[in-house]
């Protein structure tokens, strides 16, 4: 017999069922079950007008969700400028908020957008929206494919390079310009009235090419259109306000398709519409009403605020939906005059907390983290 075979086959033999023993003991010490992180938010920026004509009044409140905690003229500690006079759009783009800052007069030349890091609310870079003529005075902003739209005053579009952070190059539009959408590689703008600065162009909305950047046409709908808003099916909602006295207010459908009216109803007293993809938001008069608004037939649908607390609020101004859980925000003005206040709520219309804001605040952008 050939031992050396012999004790080559025991060692192998209790390799083996060591082997055996040590997948047993790993099957019954599972190791522990790790659960994939879920994207929550984790903080509020809110943009506050400031008190009407006030110079240099505009800021930017910081709510964190975590602590409960709020800074009230978050971006001017974390930057040491004020954030301007006349904000009036707050917007996310990537890893950036693009704030337009419409200024206080063409003159001044006091109009730029604050371009500023979500992560940390420190500025990135201010671009200043003005020329040898004066200011453009921008009013709202629009992203597609690595570019952004901005409204303005003077009645021209400017387009920005999101990546440089510069200006591209800008197009005439129309008159004293207010709300844009983007649909159908197109972007709509209404023209809007105002009472300090007149334009014969004020019942149209202008139609601009995105990839040659230069106007196609105008749409005519009621006078003084303000808001605009591209809905999922690629159709366009307009509200108009009129003259406030004799000129009512309406809703207008476009196609984007056509570039026609569909045709115009009753503006139903709103106050204040926002709208993302089929989903809207709505607050008018009498009143005031909180109710979700449909978008598919222009009609005002169930109240927003399901349980109660809608009495709290004393002077809505207007409502945020945050896309990662549906919430919403309602934007509190109170006296337009002292501080306000941001009320959350779930989708199901529930009131979850709610902070103390600067004054007149309007909208916000979320903070997201794990």
């Amino acid at each position: 017999m050939n031992t050396s075979m012999t004790k080559t086959g025991r060692s192998f033999l209790l390799l083996a069922t060591a082997g055996l023993l040590s997948l047993s003991a790993c099957k019954k010490d599972k190791l522990p079950t790790i659960e994939p992180l879920t994207l929550t938010t984790t903080g509020v920026y809110v943009l506050n007008e400031g008190a009407y004509g006030a110079m240099n009044a505009s800021s930017i409140s910081y709510y964190n969700v975590g602590s409960g905690a709020v800074e009230n003229d978050y971006f001017k500690k974390q930057n040491g400028i004020a954030l301007g006079t006349a904000a009036n759009d707050l917007q996310q783009y990537g890893s950036k908020m693009y704030c337009v800052i419409t200024g206080s007069n063409f003159a001044a030349k006091d109009s730029y957008v604050e371009v500023i890091s979500t992560a940390t609310g420190k500025s990135l870079k201010r671009i200043p929206f003005s020329d040898e003529n004066g200011g453009f005075m921008p009013r709202f902003i629009v992203f597609d494919k690595n570019k952004a739209y901005v409204s303005g005053y003077d009645g021209k579009i400017t387009k920005l390079d999101t990546a440089s952070m510069t200006i591209d190059s800008r197009v005439a539009a129309g008159g004293v310009l207010e709300q844009l959408a983007i649909a159908n590689n197109k972007i709509y703008v209404t023209n809007s009235v105002h009472p300090y600065l007149p334009s014969p162009i004020n019942a149209t909305v202008s139609v601009i090419d995105l990839a040659t950047f230069t106007k196609l046409k105008e749409i005519p709908v009621g006078l003084n259109p303000r808001v605009i808003f591209a809905t999922t099916n690629g159709d366009l909602l307009v509200q108009t306000s009129g003259d406030f006295a004799t000129v009512p207010g309406t809703i207008n459908r476009l196609s984007s398709t056509t570039d026609l009216s569909l045709g115009a109803g009753s503006d139903l007293g709103l106050s204040f519409l926002n709208i993302k993809g089929s989903t809207g938001f709505a607050i008018g008069y009498p009143g005031p009403y909180l109710k979700a608004f449909n978008t598919s037939t222009a009609t005002l649908g169930n109240d927003l605020i399901t349980d109660g607390t809608g009495s709290k609020i004393a002077s809505a101004y207007g409502v945020t939906l945050n896309p990662l859980d549906q919430s919403f925000y309602v934007a509190d003005a109170k006296s337009y005059t002292a501080n306000g206040e941001f009320f959350c709520y779930s989708k199901e219309g529930k009131l979850k907390f709610s902070f103390a804001t600067g004054i007149v605040p309007k909208t916000a952008v979320f903070k997201y983290g794990y």
